[in-house]
């Protein structure tokens, strides 16, 4: 998000939404979440993979990852063998995630089923790049595409 983007959400923040963070939507205009532990910027991610595939989960490997905006667990997504981003989702009622994939920084909130662009989280945003996809390295079959949801 582009720095004017964020001074455009922060304002708006202040003055649309009482303090709650505010969000602008795919389909323009403004939405404020409901509560501010929704997305927490000052949260790290919970690390640079699915935090359950890497404890040793089966099937122990993801396509793509996503973070969780207020707590920062990193989970593989609902494409993945696992889903565990939804999993957590499920788990915690935490209702907002971001991808955590290199060059994307979409939200998602899975209460409305819409996709919107939200704050800078703390870094890092996403895994690194020489990180494979899928992933991780040596845990992926050779038949993964037959795997995916």
């Amino acid at each position: 998000m582009s720095l004017a983007r964020q001074r455009l959400v922060r304002n708006a923040s202040r003055s649309v939404s009482g303090g709650l963070p505010v969000v602008q939507s795919r389909r323009g205009g403004f939405k404020a979440v409901s509560s501010p532990v929704e997305i927490d910027p000052n949260v790290a991610p919970s690390g640079d993979g699915c935090a359950e595939c890497l404890a040793g989960e089966d099937p122990g490997w993801w396509l793509h990852l996503r973070r969780c905006a207020a707590c920062g667990h990193v989970g593989c997504c609902d494409d993945s063998p696992a889903q565990h981003a939804t999993a957590h989702h499920r788990k915690t009622g935490h209702p907002v995630l971001q991808s955590f994939e290199p060059g994307e920084d979409w939200f998602y909130d899975f209460r409305t089923g819409e996709f919107f662009e939200g704050p800078a989280l703390l870094a890092p945003d996403s895994h690194p790049l020489d990180q494979p996809v899928p992933g991780p390295s040596g845990k992926v079959p050779r038949d993964w595409q037959r795997r995916l949801h």
